[in-house]
């Protein structure tokens, strides 16, 4: 256990000395990372900036956000190339058709709903699912930011309101509180949503009223 625990120590202060280097910049690096390739801790990485520096909030979630999207686009290009025999390898055959029924159902909550959870939630698995079932690239990649969005906003607005210590208890406390937090800003995104909608609605009835009055 002691040796454990030194190898943790050592790997936490590697990726702490790695921020530092990175700058604002480490947040999307990591982000990349734990998407493309490795396991990264990016909810401790997130977690640090904002409680760090919590005017830059918002900035922070959203470079996650992208980079976790952008970091995501290589496994697309593996299941679009072919990826359905690794999908099967790593799921039942019962599995594999209820991911494949939510896709066909609504493949932008597909993705989108476990974006927003975290470990031990596969989200790979849905990537790649993502692209053997063929959703369109800019869907994917808007899914893909929009979930984790709301899961790293969710992680932030945590972080400010317990203090530096939610981070190293992450998971028990995200799962207590994730629905209220999650909910919460998607009914606000929602909100704004419908408000930026019906303002576009209003604007063109209006250009269309006057191109209307105009003609003789």
């Amino acid at each position: 256990m002691k040796k454990i625990g030194h190898i943790l120590a050592r790997y936490s202060a590697w990726v702490l000395g790695l921020i530092k280097v990175l700058g604002i910049w480490g947040v999307f690096v990591i982000a990349f990372a734990d998407s493309a390739l490795l396991g990264m801790p990016v909810d401790f990485i997130v977690a640090t900036y904002v409680y760090q520096d919590r005017h830059r909030m918002l900035l922070y979630v959203a470079m996650a956000s992208l980079g976790s999207a952008v970091g995501s686009i290589p496994l697309y290009l593996i299941g679009y190339a072919g990826g359905e025999k690794v999908l099967r390898k790593r799921l039942t055959e019962e599995r594999f058709q209820k991911i494949h029924q939510s896709f066909e159902r609504n493949e932008f909550w597909a993705l989108m709903f476990p974006g927003m959870l975290p470990p031990p939630m596969p989200f790979k698995v849905f990537v790649l699912a993502a692209a053997v079932f063929e959703m369109r690239f800019r869907d994917f990649m808007v899914a893909i930011f929009a979930g984790r969005f709301v899961r790293f906003l969710a992680l932030s607005i945590l972080v400010l309101w317990f203090g530096p210590q939610v981070i190293s208890h992450f998971g028990g406390v995200f799962k207590q509180h994730w629905l209220l937090l999650s909910g919460g800003i998607l009914e606000l995104g929602l909100i704004v949503w419908l408000f930026a909608l019906r303002s576009k609605r209003k604007s063109a009835g209006s250009a269309s009223k006057d191109t209307a009055d105009d003609q003789p």
